[in-house]
């Protein structure tokens, strides 16, 4: 079958949600089928100025197809259009402005679809809320899935997107709780609807060796101290050749990297107040001077500065491995984002039995926790506050919520389960054809 992906940025340095999700997809399907991307030059969602060339690539077996975009976002115009458009009577032509505005602009992606699409059995948009899949859903909606990436935000009010989730053959939602809430949005949808989830690597099919973290494992420093001979292991140093168990305990290896020691709190993603990271750092902060002891990590893009304080630690991007390890290395992995359609940051987390902290304002992050118990939330700073206490302090507790998130991510995230969701909808969208 011949599959294309229509997603606004795509790549392996891509750090987005539904960009990151969608190529872990095209990835995994394109052994059974032949598998394109069309996608922009964009790189950065800010701006989307072309930074990748036009023109075709394989990346990772996906041949990828990249058109320029014909504009560049200018943000503080388009927040200041949105904040009108968001509280003021307005038209159709207005949510069009507003969507251009937005980006990422790209013409000539939707002009090839036009001419193109036919030689596709397939076309999956990934994300409701940008021009690519607004336009390209309109050129052949029976052929069409869309995986919404849905949450509740100003923007899936506009009138435009009453189309988008109308149009499709197929609807996917990653959660339970987006289905719920695009059921509520929109009274028109597709016949076909799949809460196909995503698939999570675990662990367990990483390459390297790694032991067990016991219930009471002391994280703090070796008698050698930071200085001492311990910190000299390197990534590979001797991993298969007979070290001391201390250094082979989860997580060692980014531990001894960043000189981390002690009760290690982890963020992983964009840095960005929209993120919920302002308020992450400002609620830790307040943990802190009421003598909490933990390290706050965070990994990703940096799209924000970061107070200068001893208990604040920037990890910087991370590849695929070294993410695993630090996911592992830590005592709990927060997740402060108040807009989720997903979260793989906590389903990864829960998939190396590392429990979670995570915004109540989220319900896809209320969910995971509730369905999997495998972590906590909170809905204000001294939630925050006394959850993270409880978490730092009950080892026996970090170690059951961590069995019962690693039980829940193997039960619903497997690849396996995932990709055969998408099969049985790929047959009824053809058999409904």
């Amino acid at each position: 079958m011949k599959i294309a992906f229509v997603v606004q940025r795509y790549g392996a340095e891509v750090l987005g949600g539904s960009e990151h999700l969608c190529r872990l997809l095209a990835e995994r399907l394109s052994p059974q089928h032949e598998v394109a991307v069309l996608t922009t030059c964009a790189r950065d969602y800010v701006t989307w100025k072309n930074d990748y060339p036009e023109g075709s690539d394989r990346i990772r077996g996906v041949v990828v197809h990249r058109f320029a975009n014909q504009l560049t976002r200018d943000l503080d115009a388009f927040n200041r259009y949105s904040a009108w458009i968001y509280t003021h009577p307005h038209s159709r032509a207005d949510e069009m402005e507003w969507l251009k505005q937005q980006g990422p602009w790209c013409p000539s992606l939707i002009e090839h679809l036009r001419r193109h699409h036919q030689q596709y059995d397939v076309l999956i948009f990934f994300t409701y809320l940008y021009a690519p899949t607004v336009l390209g859903l309109e050129i052949a909606p029976s052929r069409s899935v869309l995986v919404s990436t849905a949450h509740d935000e100003p923007a899936i009010r506009l009138e435009i997107f009453k189309d988008v989730f109308s149009r499709p053959a197929a609807l996917c939602y990653l959660t339970e709780s987006e289905r719920r809430f695009v059921n509520g949005q929109f009274s028109e949808r597709p016949l076909i609807e799949e809460v196909t989830g995503v698939g999570v690597e675990t662990a367990q099919n990483q390459p390297y060796p790694r032991m067990p973290q016991a219930a009471d494992e002391d994280t703090s420093p070796t008698a050698d101290g930071p200085e001492g001979a311990a910190t000299a292991v390197s990534e590979d140093d001797g991993l298969s050749h007979g070290v001391a168990s201390h250094l082979l305990a989860r997580g060692a290896v980014f531990r001894r990297r960043h000189r981390l020691y002690g009760p290690l709190v982890l963020y992983g993603g964009r840095i960005d107040p929209g993120k919920g990271c302002e308020e992450l750092i400002e609620y830790f902060s307040s943990y802190v001077k009421e003598g909490g002891d933990a390290t706050l990590a965070l990994m990703g893009v940096k799209l924000m500065l970061l107070p200068e304080e001893p208990f604040i630690r920037f990890a910087g991007t991370l590849s695929d491995r070294e993410r695993l390890q630090a996911l592992e290395a830590a005592t709990v992995v927060v997740c402060p984002s108040p807009y989720e359609s997903l979260s793989l940051l906590a389903l990864e987390a829960l998939s190396v039995g590392t429990p979670i902290l995570a915004n109540a304002r989220s319900a896809v992050l209320v969910e995971h926790c509730t369905r999997s118990n495998g972590g906590l939330y909170y809905a204000d700073r001294d939630e925050f506050v006394e959850c993270l206490k409880l978490l730092i302090g009950d080892a026996r507790l970090r170690a059951a919520l961590g069995r019962n998130g690693r039980d829940y991510v193997q039960r619903h995230y497997r690849w396996d389960v995932v990709l055969a969701k998408y099969e049985r909808i790929f047959e009824k969208v053809r058999n409904a054809r």
